[in-house]
């Protein structure tokens, strides 16, 4: 286990200096792929609007694999079922826990799924709510109420829930908001322009925090 940690820890240090994000194919029956459009599309407006170098056409990779080492940020979304292995749980704990970031995203019905996957990635944590002021919340975009609504499902507010580990976020958990949703091509949810620029913009947030830390 140390000598695999040694190793990881040599790989990630030279090839994660790059900046992009990875799209998570997790197991368990849930649809990891849906919101196909949305991490290109966030890729152009951070590209644009905060000077990254994102690709616009993000590659694919499993949570078990050592090719999660590459991005330095993870994304996860869907709606249903999910599930880690001991393999997977060894892995990204590593992965997280050397320098790497997770965003989890929502899409409506994994929630009841996710939670007990995250708590077996972090049997000693839980889940914390991030309060209105917050950085994540506030640079580069300022969104004084916190996670912003895009879709409504449960009535319910949104929240941005974290897993820190030394002060720093390694997990970022975007719950009943479904940035995704607002990030996909405008004509698949036909969401008003504010709506997805409001998307948009709190995705540039994560990203700009994620690479900063």
């Amino acid at each position: 286990m140390i000598f695999r940690l040694a190793i990881v820890l040599l790989f990630f240090t030279h090839i994660t200096k790059a900046q992009d994000i990875a799209v998570l194919k997790y197991s368990g029956g849930g649809d990891w792929y849906s919101n196909p459009s949305s991490i290109g599309n966030l890729a152009v407006f951070c590209n644009k609007e905060i000077n990254t170098t994102l690709s616009v056409k993000p590659k694919t990779v499993s949570p078990n694999s050592i090719d999660i080492f590459e991005y330095p940020f993870l994304h996860m979304t869907g709606h249903g079922n999910v599930f880690f292995s001991e393999e997977d749980i060894e892995n990204l704990r590593s992965y997280l826990s050397s320098g790497g970031f997770l965003h989890i995203d929502d899409n409506y019905g994994m929630d009841q799924y996710l939670r007990k996957e995250i708590s077996k990635l972090f049997p000693n944590q839980t889940l914390r709510e991030l309060p209105a002021k917050h950085r994540l919340f506030s640079y580069p975009y300022k969104f004084p109420d916190g996670l912003p609504k895009i879709h409504e499902h449960d009535n319910a507010r949104p929240q941005g829930l974290v897993i820190e580990i030394q002060g720093r976020i390694v997990l970022l958990y975007t719950f009943e908001s479904d940035l995704g949703d607002g990030w996909e091509d405008q004509e698949v949810h036909n969401d008003p322009p504010s709506v997805r620029l409001k998307a948009l913009r709190m995705g540039a947030n994560i990203i700009t925090y994620a690479f900063e830390h």
